[in-house]
């Protein structure tokens, strides 16, 4: 099961790099990657300003709770020149982003 998420998640990660980007003239200035059979991590940067670290890691690694915990960040200069950042995880509760521009919208339970 756990080699079979790591795979997943490096499938995902070769398809979002893969991806045409808005800017064609990009260059990828920096790419480090690390994939082992209990998580990953990697840093891209790219000439056009955009960053994206993020590292993942499988949790209770063979029970019932098996889950692969994501934590990481993305930054990007937006059309009105400003560089945007968002820190984020994403678990068993979802996708949870956090950044200066985002509304902060409690969960209530």
């Amino acid at each position: 099961m756990k080699y079979t998420i790591a795979l997943v998640f490096a499938a995902l990660f070769a398809v979002v790099l893969a991806a045409p980007a808005p800017d064609a003239d990009a260059q990828i200035l920096r790419l480090e990657s690390d994939v082992r059979p209990e998580g990953y991590n990697f840093d891209l940067e790219t000439s056009d300003g955009k960053k994206h670290q993020e590292e993942g890691e499988l949790k209770n690694v063979g029970t019932e709770q098996e889950a692969i915990v994501v934590r990481g960040s993305y930054s990007f200069v937006a059309d009105d020149g400003q560089t945007y950042t968002v820190n984020y995880i994403a678990d068993e509760n979802g996708f949870q982003p956090e950044g200066a521009h985002l509304p902060n919208v409690p969960i209530g339970n």
